[in-house]
């Protein structure tokens, strides 16, 4: 069987219609298996989901209970037959819950990866390597600028710049599913130990991160801390509210951001950013390249990200490659503005 007779990239995203499912659809489909809870990847509507457990909180959180017709929780690990082909979840290391959907036809595998990186998280499973026929990647960071370097020095800035300025508070801009947790989670590993402020909107994804065993440390919520007590703090926000009237009930704030596009010096400019940091929960383009060569895949598919120049690479490496071209994913700070609406922050 071919590879394109397994998945092919359809309007609604990845469709396998020997398997009878979609992979991360963009709109309502009857099945939907899907690789993480951000809600570029995530939506409601379908009549039926097949996920991890914590990306199905994730969802429940995010839409209501009701975000489905039914919902199903896989393991890693574990296989599952649908229709006429196998599916198998392996971490991808991009989120708690994060996963590769591996789909096998006819002595055929496909992964679907998702969104993954192969850098250190001490708030997920790391990364699995999965062997495989065709391996459909991101792009996210597809471009040889994009290296992102070590968080944990990214780390050592934050707290650095906290010790010059103990009269200024510091607010870090951080995806509410994932990058705010790992930030936390990377601050403890350095050795910082005063309580962690947290926005509104942050709480109850932060808090379930907590329930499934992820050691935070202190975290408090700032709302109706009094503005004098937050100086010499630190604070996760969502990156929209870093730059909001929000940030008003800070003394004199630093405002940090975390992410890979702050290896981009222009951008950090264009968002007010003081203080970049270059933390990414996608692969750079060092990561990128490695993980394709060893998955031993002699067919790639790029999508979601600077497709261009992947596939350029992957054919200079003598394997087939080719762009999917699906749109509708990317938007990872459509997750702050939906944490941000749950958590009524004045």
């Amino acid at each position: 069987m071919r590879p394109q007779d397994i998945l092919l990239p359809v309007a609604a995203g990845l469709c396998c219609k020997p398997g009878g499912f979609h992979i991360d659809p963009v709109r309502p489909v009857e099945r939907a298996v899907i690789t993480h809870g951000h809600s570029d990847h995530a939506r409601p509507g379908h009549g039926a989901v097949l996920a991890t457990q914590e990306t199905l909180y994730m969802m429940r959180l995010r839409y209501g209970e009701n975000f489905a017709g039914s919902a199903q929780a896989i393991g890693y690990g574990e296989e599952l037959r649908l229709g006429e082909v196998t599916v198998k979840f392996h971490p991808a290391g991009h989120v708690l819950g994060s996963a590769q959907i591996a789909v096998s036809c006819e002595g055929v595998c496909i992964v679907a990866s998702g969104d993954y990186k192969d850098a250190a998280d001490p708030t997920c499973a790391p990364f699995e390597l999965v062997p495989c026929d065709v391996f459909i990647t991101e792009a996210t960071f597809g471009l040889p600028v994009f290296r992102h370097g070590n968080a944990v020095c990214e780390v050592q800035k934050l707290l650095a710049s906290v010790t010059l300025f103990p009269e200024r508070a510091h607010l870090v801009g951080a995806y509410s599913l994932g990058k705010a947790q790992r930030v936390i989670a990377l601050i403890r590993e350095a050795g910082y130990d005063a309580p962690i402020y947290l926005h509104g909107a942050m709480e109850k994804i932060t808090n379930y991160y907590v329930e499934r065993g992820v050691p935070l440390g202190e975290l408090r919520p700032v709302k109706g801390v009094k503005k004098a007590d937050l100086a010499g703090t630190i604070t996760l926000a969502p990156p929209s509210a870093t730059s909001d009237i929000w940030t008003r009930r800070f003394p004199d704030p630093v405002t940090a951001f975390a992410s890979g596009w702050m290896r981009v010096r222009a951008r950090a400019r264009q968002r007010g950013v003081e203080l970049p940091l270059v933390i990414s929960d996608h692969a750079d383009w060092d990561g990128l390249t490695s993980t394709i060569k060893a998955t031993g895949a002699g067919e790639v598919w790029v999508t979601h990200g600077q497709e261009d120049a992947l596939v350029h690479w992957c054919m200079t490496q003598g394997l087939r490659a080719r762009p999917l071209d699906l749109v509708g994913y990317g938007d990872e700070d459509g997750d702050a503005a939906l944490a941000a609406s749950e958590a009524a922050e004045a």
